[in-house]
């Protein structure tokens, strides 16, 4: 069994910042993939932002200089660092990791279930 919780959401005004952790527990050999996804009311989940075991990064155009991904591999947790929030971020975020249960084992994939970020004008 494997559960990711995400924290750090709220409301926060434009041009804010806030921090994003999601912790993943349970039965975890490795985490390959960790990364960030976001849905508005009517859109698609869509992907903010990746990170690899080896921290290589991949960031939405939207979201580029704007958004830091980063992960602490000794605890199995990644971060979103938000700055200069504007509405159009306005979305639950969901944490998504790719995780390995035994070393010859596959990867699986799990989310978390959603933190609510709110940005204000």
């Amino acid at each position: 069994q494997v559960q990711l919780v995400e924290s750090g959401g709220g409301l926060v005004q434009a041009g804010g910042s806030l921090r994003l952790s999601c912790a993943a527990s349970g039965s975890i050999f490795r985490i390959n993939l960790m990364g960030w996804y976001r849905q508005a009311p009517g859109k698609q989940r869509e992907l903010v932002a990746h990170v690899t075991s080896a921290r290589f990064t991949n960031y939405a155009d939207s979201v580029k200089g704007r958004f830091t991904i980063s992960r602490d591999n000794a605890k199995n947790t990644v971060y979103l660092q938000m700055d200069r929030l504007s509405p159009e971020d306005t979305a639950v975020y969901y944490c998504n990791a790719e995780v390995v249960y035994r070393s010859t084992g596959p990867s699986l994939g799990f989310w978390g279930q959603g933190t609510q970020v709110t940005v204000s004008s």
